[in-house]
């Protein structure tokens, strides 16, 4: 796993356009090396900030979204269309503005009544191993990028401080029952589905988030701490405002450019 780095913009505005800048610089390289690039993302205020920064960029032309998939690290196990779920969220932010192919969006299952929430885990993950390649080295896509907030609590995705999920070690996708903050069922990958992610950005924004963020870069265990187990094949970065980075020493955040 990649040793993560700190990078500290003054203020939320400010961080939301540096990820949004810095998406777009990698995933044009990634386009230019592979072709095709494999994005992930959580919920989450900050991140739907981010996007929608993106979308309000001049530089979004930029990208070939026709070879965009997109991938969601969790979601609200909620009706489709329910303003609460992430996929709704990031369609409101970006992905309904942008030319991306509709069969490279992957959204996880929503709850219809007619499956459980275990049952609509097991069904993301045979998307995944279903568009899984040889040179992902990896039984699901090798996500190019993953945002991921952090929760207060420590939180990543939907796996939560001490639940079944995180100390899940076979499975790619799990169904949470009884998260502590609603609604209580959700569908999340493991840290072993993250694990598979090239570069993990871990992305927080103001006060509330300092101590979160701080444990995240301490020596604690990821069941302890999940964030602290998110962490990128090669490149784990933690971009944060000076909020959410005023617990950290002095030394250990610098300025953040894209």
């Amino acid at each position: 796993m990649s040793t993560p780095e700190v990078l500290v913009q003054h203020d939320r505005d400010a961080l939301a356009a540096s990820v949004a800048a810095r998406l777009v610089t990698v995933i044009v390289e990634a386009q230019s090396d592979r072709g095709h690039v494999h994005l992930c993302l959580a919920g989450g205020g900050i991140i739907t900030r981010c996007l929608s920064a993106l979308r309000a960029s001049p530089a979004c032309d930029s990208v070939d979204w026709s070879s965009v998939h997109v991938w969601w690290a969790d979601e609200r196990f909620l009706p489709e269309g329910d303003a609460e779920r992430n996929e709704t969220s990031a369609r409101l932010a970006l992905l309904d503005s942008v030319p991306l192919d509709p069969a490279h969006v992957h959204p996880m299952p929503a709850e219809d009544g007619r499956r459980g929430v275990d049952e609509a885990a097991s069904h993301y993950s045979q998307t995944l191993l279903r568009e899984s390649r040889q040179d992902d080295h990896a039984a699901v896509p090798s996500f190019d990028i993953t945002l991921l907030g952090i929760g207060e609590d420590a939180h990543v995705a939907s796996l939560f401080p001490q639940s079944p999920a995180v100390h899940e070690a076979e499975r790619w996708v799990v169904g949470v029952h009884g998260a502590p903050k609603p609604p209580a069922a959700r569908i999340s990958l493991t840290l072993r589905a993250l694990a598979a992610s090239q570069e993990i950005w871990l992305i927080a924004s103001g006060a509330a988030k300092a101590d979160a963020v701080r444990l995240a870069l301490s020596p604690a265990g990821s069941v302890q701490v999940p964030a602290a187990g998110a962490r990128g094949r090669e490149r784990t970065l933690l971009l944060l405002d000076a909020d959410a980075a005023s617990a950290l020493p002095a030394e250990m955040g610098r300025p953040a450019s894209p």
